[in-house]
């Protein structure tokens, strides 16, 4: 399997809701299946970063719920680990009485394991006098354990025993230079690759057209528009679309967005950008596929060094970076001084955007992320770039990607942990041990 297969297989997939908090009722689900029987408790471990991530988001088909816990707790009853990251789109008025009971009920444990550095969920279900339990490392649906009653367990068509951070690739592209990775990706991209890219694209788009029904960003940017305080222009167009995805999504809006280095918003970001640029520029659709293939594989470069859940924003900055590079493609293929032109630009406006859990104001940093992307891309193709004397800029882009991973793993080492007790502090004390 070549390197954009692999990335488009483990990283870019339809979801319906944010991905972590997705991730636990996929887990509680895969849990329960095994354990055959009805749920009667539920317990759920996550690392920092999922639990940041299902602090304040809200969860499809929960009635405006919020949190992993009603996720997980939906999940468990709907045990159907096979549906994935969609796997919400099966609950049903039943479910959702079922879960809130469970709830109530004080069945549903939830804690926090601040030691683990990796993403990580454990759910374990109990009833009539048997357990199950399922482990996830390292990506969304990567089970590294199942098993029922102590003994393990397999699961046909979901996989068992591996590990997100098994994906031999991403340790394949650390070792490569940014126009290494953009030749291989352009080069080997066949007509399955397209359709599915193409898939993403349609995907995106729908949501897109939804989230400006809630009033929440997109709305505010379309009203500030019509009041004359900001022009119907390209970056507005673009803003806004992107914005209203992501308000969908965050939202709880029962629909699927496809994912970019497994994070919905990023995906966003990452195919919107380039796509509506492209299609505003007069961009064959061959091409902008292209770019959006490239969108993808920058986004998983970048996450190789800053980790699947990172301190700093994906989506403000990798995801920035990626829709970058696609829009300097589009215009000016696999050129490595505007390459590393646009790249410079992004980190020396966006570097530092901590992450602090996936929530409606994401909407804000994806729209300051989409100008990012699309102002530093502009520029580069112009010949302009900040100076790598600037801050943490490397003399390379690999070299200034690589720096931003040491400030997001080395320099903010205590922001996670932080923003994890603050959130605390805010959540009701319900179910957490």
């Amino acid at each position: 399997m070549n390197l954009l297969k692999q990335i488009l297989a483990h990283e870019v997939f339809p979801a319906m809701g944010c991905t972590e908090p997705i991730s636990c009722a996929f887990a509680a689900a895969a849990a329960a299946e095994q354990l055959g029987v009805p749920v009667e408790r539920l317990e759920l471990i996550v690392d920092p970063g999922t639990f940041k991530n299902g602090a304040a988001v809200t969860i499809p088909n929960s009635r405006g719920q919020k949190g992993n816990q009603i996720a997980a707790a939906l999940g468990a009853l709907i045990a159907r680990p096979d549906l994935k990251l969609e796997i919400l789109k099966a609950v049903t008025p039943a479910i959702l009485e079922q879960a809130q009971a469970l709830l109530n009920h004080g069945a549903v444990v939830y804690r926090c394991r601040e030691e683990e550095k990796a993403f990580f969920i454990e759910a374990r279900v109990t009833g009539g006098g048997s357990s199950a339990r399922c482990v996830v490392i390292g990506g969304h649906t990567a089970i590294s354990l199942l098993e029922k009653d102590g003994v393990p367990c397999t699961a046909p068509g979901i996989g068992v025993g591996a590990t997100g951070n098994d994906h031999h690739y991403r340790e394949q592209m650390r070792a490569m230079k940014l126009v290494e990775l953009l030749q291989q990706v352009t080069g080997g991209l066949d007509d399955d690759d397209r359709a599915y890219i193409q898939r993403g694209i349609d995907m995106n788009l729908a949501i897109a057209e939804k989230g400006v029904d809630l009033k929440r960003n997109a709305f505010q940017l379309q009203q500030m528009m019509k009041q004359g305080l900001k022009a119907d222009d390209l970056f507005y167009r673009v803003k806004q679309k992107v914005a209203s995805a992501v308000d969908a999504r965050m939202g709880g809006m029962a629909e699927p967005v496809m994912t970019s280095g497994g994070s919905g918003n990023q995906g966003a970001l990452t195919v919107l950008v380039p796509y509506l640029v492209g299609r505003e520029r007069g961009v064959e659709l061959p091409r902008i596929q292209e770019s959006i293939a490239v969108s993808h594989a920058v986004n998983s470069y970048i996450k190789s060094f800053t980790g699947e859940l990172s301190v700093i924003c994906g989506c403000a900055i990798a995801a920035s970076i990626s829709a970058a590079i696609a829009i300097v493609y589009q215009q000016a293929g696999i050129d490595e001084e505007k390459i590393s032109h646009a790249i410079g630009n992004v980190i020396g406006d966006l570097c530092g955007i901590i992450c602090d859990g996936a929530k409606s104001g994401c909407s804000m940093k994806i729209v300051t992320g989409a100008e990012a992307s699309m102002r530093s891309a502009f520029m580069a193709l112009a010949g302009y770039g900040v100076s790598n004397d600037d801050g943490v800029l490397g003399r390379t882009a690999e070299e200034s990607i690589r720096n931003l991973s040491k400030i997001s793993l080395e320099g903010m080492q205590l922001v996670d942990a932080t923003v994890v007790h603050i959130l605390q502090d805010k959540a009701p004390r319900s179910g957490m041990a």
